[in-house]
Parts: structure tokens; C-alpha cells; sequence
């Protein structure tokens, strides 16, 4: 019988701690972007998820994010302000509120995204294409539950 090292609750606590810590460090490094553009987190997850999905309903956005109407609410609206964002009604469906990178929004988004990539480049080039290959696969799978 094959002995499940990696299922043992020592183990995966380790893991859990170590997500946190990526995801801490890489989160950390656009620190002086946002910084210089008043943005918080909250913000920061905005931008990237509607960078990753243009033209996101709002309501997608918060089963996507996993937050409230109301907490979403605030920081949409001063990134809109802001012209970072921009909103539009559904083609189809005219309730929908699409929503979409400005030029403005486009290059944060861009700068943020390339002090991030720097710290995923730099482990990605330590690791072999089967390792990079099973880690995303291992995290599409934890994002699925």
C-alpha cells in the first residue's frame, strides 16, 4: 500500500502556510504602485480581475471575487471616478453592468502585473516544465472546491 505523504495534516498545513506566503509576497511587490496611486488590496484585486476578464458583469465579479455588493460597491465607484474603469450597459441584457480597463486602467494594470511577474518568472525558470505544468494544475484544482 503507497503511503500518502503529501495527505498528512503536518503536510498540508505547510502548504496552506505556504500559499499564504506567496500569496503574500507576490501581492506585496506592487506595493509602490499602488501606493503612488492611492489604491489598496481591494483595489489591486479589481483591476486584475477585470484585466483577466473584460467585459465582466458586476455581478460575475462578486461570485468571482467572493465579496458583497456593497463592499464591492465602494471601490468600483472610486476607481471609476478615477477613470481606471469604465462601465457599460449589457448588450443583451441592458440591467448588466459591464465592465472594462480605461487606457488610464490598462497601463496600472500593466505595471502592477510586471513587478509581479518578475518573483513568478524568477521560480519558474528554478523549475522544470513537468513542476510549473503540475502546479497550476495542482491550483486549479484547489480553486475548483
Amino acid at each position: 500500500m503507497q503511503d500518502f505523504l503529501y495527505l498528512r495534516e503536518n503536510n498540508i498545513k505547510e502548504i496552506i502556510e505556504l500559499m499564504l506566503e506567496a500569496y503574500t509576497n507576490s501581492y506585496s511587490d506592487p506595493y509602490e504602485v499602488l501606493k503612488k496611486n492611492s489604491f489598496g488590496k481591494a483595489h489591486h484585486r479589481l483591476i486584475c480581475a477585470v484585466d483577466i476578464n473584460p467585459g465582466i458583469k458586476v455581478a460575475d465579479l462578486i461570485k468571482k471575487l467572493k465579496i458583497t455588493k456593497q463592499s464591492l460597491s465602494r471601490v468600483l465607484q472610486e476607481l471609476i471616478k478615477k477613470e481606471i474603469i469604465s462601465q457599460s450597459k449589457g448588450d443583451v441584457d441592458g440591467r448588466h453592468r459591464l465592465l472594462h480597463l480605461t487606457e488610464k486602467g490598462k497601463k496600472i494594470s500593466e505595471e502592477i502585473f510586471n513587478t509581479q511577474k518578475k518573483r513568478i518568472l524568477e521560480a519558474f525558470k528554478e523549475s522544470d516544465s513537468d513542476e510549473v505544468l503540475s502546479f497550476k494544475k495542482v491550483l486549479k484544482k484547489i480553486i475548483a472546491e
